[in-house]
Formats: C-alpha cells, sequence, structure tokens
C-alpha cells in the first residue's frame, strides 16, 4: 500500500520507522509542522518525524505547510495519491476534503482507549484518573474530535509507577504493531468497524503550562497521581516561600503518599523525615524536586541548602 504519515511528535517516530522499513507497504511522504524555534535561545528545529527521516537518510516528500485546510497542501496531498492516510500526533484538525483523498482509509493513532479519553492529553489524563490500563486506538477519521469508528485497540497495563514520559514511550512503541495488524486487515478484506458508545467519552483537553499546579486541597493519591501524569509535561509544581524571604517555584518530580494528616499546603516535616505537606486527606512526601534556578534533586539534599518556610 501507499502510505502517507502526518504527524509532528516523538510518539509517531517508531510508527514511522516501521512503514519506512515495511517491505509490504511503501512510505510515500510526511506531513508535519513547519520548523520552529524552541528554547531560551530560539534556535530553529525541525520536528521530531522530519529529524527522524532526515538521520535514516530517507528522500521521501516532506510537506510543512503552515495550515493543513490551505487549498495548496491539500492539492499537493492530492498528487501523491495514497491509499491510506496515517495520522499520529499531529497537531491540527484534518479538513474533510483531506480525509477524502485516500483509496481506502484515513486512520488515527490515538493514545487512549477510545472512547476514554478523547482529545489532545490521553496520556496525563489516564494516570491522573487512576487508569489501569491504556492502549492504542486505531480509528477511522472523521470531522470530530477523536469519534470516529474504531478499526481496533492494542491494550497495555500503567504501572504503580508510570509517568507521563514513560507511557508516551511505552505507547509509542505498540503503535507500530497495531498500524501494520490494520493495514493487513484491509488487504485481506476484513478491517472492521466498530463505532464508539459516546455516553462512555471522557475528555482530555489540552494542558496549558500553568495547569501542573498542584491544589493541596485534593487528596494526597489524587496530586500524587498528578505528579507523575504531568512528568515530564506540563510539570507539576507549588510555590514556596523559603528562610532567604524568596517566594519561588518549586517543581516537584516524584512523590509518596504517607499516612499523616495536616491542613492543606501545611510543611509538616522538613528535615530528616523529608519534606513532608498535608493535603485535602493524608499527607505527601515530595522525594524529588527542583527549586527554580536550580538543578533537580532529592528532597532531603534540597533541604540541606534551602529551608521552606511555607507553601503559598
Amino acid at each position: 500500500m501507499r502510505v502517507l504519515f502526518i504527524g509532528t511528535g516523538d510518539i509517531g517516530v517508531p510508527t514511522l520507522r516501521a512503514l519506512l522499513n515495511s517491505t509490504d507497504h511503501r512510505l510515500i511522504g510526511l506531513v508535519t509542522q513547519p520548523d520552529k524555534p524552541v528554547g531560551r535561545t530560539q534556535e530553529i528545529r525541525s520536528p521530531a518525524t522530519k529529524a527522524f527521516l532526515a538521520e535514516a537518510g530517507a528522500s521521501i516528500p516532506i510537506l510543512q505547510p503552515a495550515r493543513i485546510k490551505a487549498v495548496e497542501a491539500i492539492e499537493r496531498v492530492q498528487l501523491l495519491a495514497p491509499d491510506v492516510i496515517v495520522v499520529m500526533a499531529y497537531g491540527q484538525v484534518l479538513p474533510r476534503a483531506l480525509l477524502d483523498i485516500p483509496r481506502i482509509a484515513c486512520l488515527n493513532l490515538h493514545a487512549s482507549l477510545l472512547p476514554r479519553w478523547r482529545g489532545a492529553a490521553p496520556i496525563q489524563a489516564a494516570i491522573a484518573a487512576g487508569e489501569e490500563e491504556t492502549g492504542i486506538t486505531v480509528m477511522y477519521m472523521d470531522e470530530g474530535l477523536d469519534t470516529g469508528d474504531i478499526l481496533l485497540q492494542k491494550k497495555i497495563e500503567i504501572t504503580p509507577n508510570e509517568t507521563g514520559g514513560s507511557l508516551h514511550d511505552r505507547l509509542g512503541a505498540i503503535a507500530p504493531e497495531a498500524l501494520l495488524e490494520s493495514l493487513q486487515l484491509f488487504e485481506a478484506g476484513s478491517a472492521p468497524r466498530r463505532k464508539q458508545d459516546n455516553d462512555s467519552a471522557t475528555h482530555a483537553p489540552k494542558l496549558a503550562r500553568d495547569a501542573g499546579k498542584i491544589d493541596w486541597t485534593e487528596s494526597a493519591e489524587v496530586i500524587e497521581r498528578r505528579i507523575r501524569a504531568y512528568d515530564p509535561w506540563p510539570g507539576a509544581y507549588t510555590m514556596v516561600a523559603t528562610n532567604s524571604g524568596k517566594e519561588q517555584k518549586l517543581k516537584i518530580f516524584s512523590s509518596s503518599v504517607v499516612d499523616t494528616n495536616g491542613d492543606p499546603g501545611q510543611i509538616l516535616s522538613a528535615g530528616d523525615r523529608g519534606l513532608i505537606v498535608g493535603t485535602g486527606r493524608g499527607g505527601l512526601s515530595l522525594r524529588e524536586v527542583q527549586l527554580e534556578g536550580k538543578r533537580r534533586m532529592a528532597a532531603t539534599e534540597f533541604l540541606r541548602g534551602t529551608q521552606p518556610v511555607a507553601i503559598v
């Protein structure tokens, strides 16, 4: 089959690699976001998918339209004449005119077990909600937000110490198998279609940078899951007043629930027992942190150089 891949993020790279190396299918092109400035230096960087093809020495067309809905972008995709379009972590909504281009289907690889966690942040949402499993859904695309019919799903367990980063990588690793199995089903003429149960749908909207600010009135269990879910993006944090008289951001990378109680946001211990903070229910021991302007370190090491006075 002639396959066009549309995607931007790291999670799509294993699937792109599988298509590039496939002897059964031909990768005919990549559509991805434009290069953009990144970080403090504003260095211009290519999307992960484009960078992968450059490293692999692949000579296939790469389209980077600012707007996928633009007439010129749609015409260029038409000229590639794909049998199947595969979309994963692209970042723009595809118009009907593009969805109708492939001869066989336009498929989306979504990082959840739809209809649970439709939207831009399904990985973080599944961990934060305390889900025991998640997976990759291969879905026939329509004009809705992750509302298309399901072709197949691959499930994995969410481990007790799972972070957003580790689950992202594990889901990316199983996506190629899900896609290649789907393409085999098309070739055999037996690809299924199952409508989603819209009444069971949950939503995971795009996360803003400040979404990781901790609400200490929530329970310790909820906060602990959110800290793991938001590592590395958007990052969990709180504001602390220190003995230097400053109010600074304290990023939190890992924590554990402890059997103690106190007012939400109250510092219950800041010494040999580590940094323990009261929540809406139970206590939370902060294990790995990073004070603004400092490096990441164990909370016990942090406390040797800084004395937090209060959570603000």
